[in-house]
């Protein structure tokens, strides 16, 4: 015979009261822990990275928060209300855009956000969920894959705001834009034909960038990436330290607070794009190891959820949100590492920022939101 002591007994109550909590609230709890794991394993470090600076550690907290509730929100809606409001959230986020080239406010050289007294927002991050929102739209009870017709609107769709974002100049989010756009057109099934074509057509357009588009600074990136010692004091800077940071923490890092790189202040903006070499000379290999799975584990997660859906809106929406989810920490290591050029990309839920950080939350609410109102094979 089993006997089950009391305290067990209470732990299964408190479990099970808090998983009915989360089933009524429509969050699903697994990816709750990971990303609550993530943004934890953020504050910790990122105090160290601001110089143990507890302001900036108490807004990031805010902002967190203001997340999480924005999160917690859309989780309540129904898919038939976000596609309802793809559209005039796409057009209220090409208008805001507009307004920012206007009104914006200028910051570090750049002309990105809206300064509306009370908050500083930035509308291009408002796209990154707009965008792909609009194309699942788009594509739902069409004709799947495609035609050529479909994919000229779909085009427009992700071409316009990535175009009025590239030039404040934020070719970091343009391209996050563009790349949430296409993940749906991908996986709403394109013939290999038609991707290679659209190489092809992204190799024409990289061309014009380079020659007609894009800023000295960018171009610059661009050939640091190549060989960064040819400017080891100017543009080559980042990298070289980035790199010498991450290398010099070895297998277990040189402990919390304890990085030269960081602490002693060589490594720029260390606690925003590069906060991921900081990790990699306090924590070490094993640090960016743990973040890592810790990722890997919100990625699938989201990917599961995303595959239990039923209709083709909700299904393409929720894997554009995980699989934007992943680009991010893709691009953001692969440049602190040295392996892509420098285009700025945070790191999700560790570097400090603000529209970014609740913009992502709020994508795996509506993530969750899908997940909660799928429809049952069947019914």
């Amino acid at each position: 015979m089993i006997r089950v002591s009391p305290t067990d007994s209470t732990t299964r109550r408190t479990l099970t009261g808090a998983a009915r909590i989360l089933a009524a609230l429509q969050l699903d709890g697994p990816l709750l822990i990971g990303l609550s794991l993530v943004a934890g394993y953020g504050l910790i470090v990122l105090y160290s990275a601001s110089g143990q600076n507890w302001g900036m550690v108490m807004r990031a907290v805010v902002r967190l928060l203001m997340g999480a509730a924005a999160m917690m929100a859309l989780a309540q809606l129904r898919p038939q209300q976000l596609r309802a409001a793809a559209l005039p959230l796409w057009i209220v986020g090409v208008v805001l855009l507009i307004v920012v080239d206007v009104l914006g406010v200028i910051g570090k050289g750049a002309q990105r956000w809206l300064d509306l007294g009370f908050i500083r927002f930035q509308p291009s991050e408002l796209m990154k969920l707009a965008v792909p929102l609009l194309c699942a739209w788009y594509l739902h009870e069409r004709p799947l894959p495609p035609t050529v017709p479909m994919l000229a609107v779909l085009g427009a769709i992700i071409v316009i705001p990535a175009a009025l974002t590239a030039p404040q100049p934020d070719l970091g989010t343009a391209i996050l834009i563009t790349i949430a756009g296409a993940l749906v057109v991908i996986m709403a099934g394109l013939s290999a034909w038609v991707m290679l074509g659209a190489v092809a057509l992204a190799g024409v357009g990289a061309w014009v960038s380079w020659h007609y588009l894009l800023h000295d600074y960018q171009r610059l990136r661009v050939l640091t990436f190549i060989d960064p010692q040819t400017d080891p004091q100017g543009a080559g800077y980042h990298i070289i330290q980035s790199q010498i940071a991450i290398g010099s923490g070895g297998l277990f890092g040189k402990g919390w607070m304890n990085g030269s790189q960081s602490q002693l202040e060589y490594l720029p903006e260390r606690h925003t794009d590069f906060i991921f070499a900081v990790i990699g000379e306090e924590f070490g290999l094993l640090g960016l190891v743990i973040l890592m799975a810790l990722y890997l584990f919100v990625v699938a997660r989201a990917l599961y959820l995303a595959s239990q859906m039923q209709d083709t809106c909700s299904r393409l929406l929720g894997s554009s949100i995980a699989l934007t989810f992943f680009v991010y920490v893709f691009i953001n290591t692969g440049m602190v590492s040295g392996l892509l050029p420098v285009v700025g990309v945070p790191l999700p839920l560790v570097s400090y920022g603000g529209t970014s950080m609740v913009t992502l939350l709020a994508g795996f609410g509506i993530l969750m939101a899908l997940y909660s109102h799928r429809k049952l094979v069947g019914s």
